[in-house]
């Protein structure tokens, strides 16, 4: 089973930057797809963008052109990188795997991290 510990969540400003990362357990990393998710108070959680094993991506419209997923299979960690962003991105960011290797774009979750507070300010 995979284990996932995202970091690099903080205060910013708007219009700033973040980069986000997922480091996962195990060997057998390189073959799972990968993807990231968040929660703002009081919404459901909702998809982000995801990487496929072999390199695919997928973004939500909301975040399309602003954020960058990348791994690095190597160090067993997956990034997000979160260009001009604003108050509405404001939420818990976790990190998921799907459940199975060899999977498409965007990713049916089953495996969590705990999550890593963005909160940007106005």
């Amino acid at each position: 089973q995979v284990q996932l510990g995202e970091s690099g969540g903080g205060l910013v400003q708007a219009g700033g930057s973040l980069t986000l990362s997922c480091a996962a357990s195990g060997r057998s990393f390189r073959y799972y797809s990968m993807g990231w998710f968040r929660q703002a108070p009081g919404k459901e959680r909702e998809d982000v963008a995801a990487i496929s094993w072999n390199g695919g991506t997928h973004y939500a419209e909301s975040v399309k052109g602003r954020f960058t997923i990348s791994r690095d299979n190597a160090k067993n960690t997956v990034y997000l990188r979160m260009n001009s962003l604003s108050p509405d991105d404001t939420a818990v960011y976790y990190c998921a795997a799907p459940r199975n290797y060899y999977t498409g774009v965007p990713i049916i979750p089953a495996f969590w991290g705990q999550g890593t507070q963005v909160t940007v300010s106005s």
